[in-house]
């Protein structure tokens, strides 16, 4: 099942992130993807998004290849009558539709839904916009983690709020039209008919609040940056540094897991401490623990003490680099790589699931 969705048509008119991302995800997995981009504003604005030390000579930027794997591109002209034209006979044999629309430019353009689905009626529209279809206010993934809760509860209480390094948002909201994209093409192959679906990143933010949402709605906890730490345990998010720098992030879920930390660090008389008896006050006295756990690790060499974490299953990574991280087989082996315009590019696969026969 490398390919599953081999013979599958979709077009794109979409850019940025979230819905492309959505498009790659079908281009990885066989689909037939023709990405439209805007030939009067030079094609998808993230193509000129590099990096200082990204050369400008390069047709396109590292974060446009990000999510741009797979696709036959073509620069056209919306508002030209025979550009247009030529996108709408594409749609009439396309399974899928993916945009990005501004409110009100679906219309303007002649690509809104009613008028897709008056050519062809077995299409899935699939459709992301920032706050919901009726408004026009311009979303961007760092106004939504500032609007959502995100911004005020990442970073630690020393700093200005901070956005997370990914654009989450972005990605949530393609995980969530993928979800209703196959729960729709499901529906067709039922029923036979198309259907629109829509996601906007304000909601895909709110929904990835999770405990997070739960802790405020249920016990009116409003969350405070606390850094990596996690509100209801302890140690969690710790950071423990080793003799030769390595550093530790702990991530103790339970009574076993705890013991098994203690033990190896020789703190097992710490279990007789009642600020550290149980999860609760362990929470509570979280800063004090830190200061014993931080005081041993510190006589350890790193990856000496990662492996004996491991070994006795207590729950422990190593805190590293990109450079670091795509040194693992495991990690390189979900890599994709394309030649784009002449250009040699690489990404990370976004469908990365496997399926057994």
């Amino acid at each position: 099942m490398n390919k599953p969705f081999e013979g599958l048509k979709v077009v794109e008119l979409a850019a940025v992130l979230a819905g492309p991302a959505v498009g790659s995800f079908f281009a990885e997995l066989g689909a037939e993807v023709l990405k439209i981009e805007n030939k009067t504003t030079g094609g998808d604005v993230t193509r000129s998004w590099r990096l200082v030390n990204e050369s400008k000579e390069n047709p396109v930027s590292a974060y446009y290849s990000a999510v741009n794997y797979g696709k036959q591109v073509l620069l056209l002209d919306l508002k030209n009558s025979d550009d247009k034209q030529l996108v709408l006979d594409e749609i009439k044999s396309a399974d899928l539709l993916i945009t990005n629309f501004k409110k009100g430019d679906d219309v303007k353009f002649g690509f809104d839904y009613e008028l897709i689905k008056s050519i062809n009626p077995e299409l899935i529209y699939a459709s992301i916009n920032g706050y919901g279809e009726e408004s026009e206010k311009v979303a961007f993934d760092v106004v939504l983690q500032a609007e959502t809760g995100l911004m005020s509860m990442n970073g630690n209480s020393k700093e200005e709020p901070t956005k997370m390094p990914v654009a989450f948002i972005d990605l949530f909201a393609a995980h969530q039209l993928k979800e209703g994209v196959l729960v729709a093409l499901l529906n067709r192959y039922k029923t036979g008919k198309g259907s629109h679906v829509s996601v906007s990143l304000y909601d895909a933010a709110i929904a990835s609040l999770a405990n997070q949402a739960t802790n405020y709605l249920m016990n009116n906890h409003i969350p405070k940056p606390i850094g990596s730490l996690h509100p209801n345990i302890a140690p969690y998010g710790e950071i423990v540094n080793s003799a030769d720098g390595v550093k530790l992030v702990l991530a103790i879920g339970s009574q076993a897991q705890f013991l098994g930390l203690l033990k190896i660090l020789g703190l097992e008389s710490l279990m007789e401490d009642a600020r550290f008896l149980t999860n609760a006050n362990r929470v509570k006295y979280r800063t004090e623990l830190h200061e014993l756990l931080k005081a041993e690790g510190i006589k350890k060499k790193g990856i000496e003490l990662y492996d004996e974490l491991i070994s006795k299953k207590v729950p422990v990574g190593i805190i590293k680099n990109l450079e670091q991280v795509f040194e693992a087989p495991e990690a390189k082996g979900l890599l994709l790589n394309q030649e784009i315009e002449g250009m040699q590019t690489t990404r990370v696969a976004t469908a990365i699931f496997k399926i057994r026969e």
